[in-house]
């Protein structure tokens, strides 16, 4: 790795830069975090040497729509630089840490427990993650103070921007990119419900939230914290074994 220290650029509030900085921290890497801004993050990676994505990794409502692609294709974060190594995505960061840091895995080593908690890692990433992205994009749609704080302080600090002007701005782009509309706010809120039950079974199952923490809490927990954002659902979450894994991976912030 040389002198250096690994870099993580991310962006402000976002739930899947969270789950990289959980895993770095899992590992117990001193790292260097620079936060860019929303929006023109995409091609700022690219200039730091990231490669944007061939194909679109990210799907709305089962397909990849012209704009989302194109977001996809000019670069995302968490991007890792580490050492010579640069890194994106946090498929590819949890296995790439496993490699460089054997200490503290984030998988089982028993093949059986491992393939569960790469399913759970799985739908964390590729189906929870937008889902909890849509879902409090939505409550934007009735204003800021839908969300706790105005969506300028929380689990995960604030979302989009610090300043709330930024904030406004960034959400109206986010919800054209992530096609979220009135239309289809009801829908989202509905599928929610099974969605907390499947990770509810994993906790009962012992895949999540387990003695040990693994890759799949760190891709869960930061999703259920988004969602704690919105005010309407913060009962519904504490009330639940999701609740307590969100208490445990991403605990509120200490006041100053």
């Amino acid at each position: 790795m040389g002198s250096k220290r690994p870099t993580l650029y991310v962006i402000s509030g976002s739930h899947a830069c969270r789950t990289a900085m959980l895993m770095l921290e899992h590992k117990g890497v001193d790292y260097r975090r620079v936060v860019l801004p929303t929006g023109p993050h995409g091609l700022l990676v690219q200039v730091l040497g990231f490669p944007g994505n061939r194909t679109p990794i990210r799907q709305v409502d089962g397909a990849t729509h012209r704009m989302l692609a194109m977001l996809d294709r000019v670069g995302t974060v968490p991007a890792l630089r580490y050492g010579e190594h640069r890194v994106q995505h946090n498929h590819e960061i949890a296995r790439f840490l496993d490699r460089e840091v054997p200490e503290s895995p984030l998988f089982p080593a028993d093949s059986k427990r491992r393939a569960a908690v790469e399913e759970a890692e799985a739908w964390g990433d590729e189906v929870f993650q937008m889902a909890a992205r849509r879902i409090v994009l939505a409550a934007s749609l009735h204003g800021l103070d839908a969300l706790r704080n105005r969506g300028g302080k929380g689990r995960l600090g604030a979302l989009l921007a610090p300043s709330e002007m930024l904030r406004r701005f960034a959400s109206r782009g986010a919800r054209m990119s992530f096609r979220v509309n009135p239309g289809n706010e009801t829908r989202l809120l509905g599928e929610l419900g099974g969605m907390l039950e499947r990770i509810d079974a994993w906790i009962e199952a012992g895949v999540l939230n387990g003695d040990e923490l693994n890759a799949a809490d760190y891709v869960i927990a930061p999703s259920i914290a988004l969602l704690s954002y919105r005010l309407d659902l913060q009962s519904q979450i504490g009330a639940r074994a999701a609740g307590a894994l969100v208490d445990r991976v991403v605990p509120e912030p200490r006041e100053d």
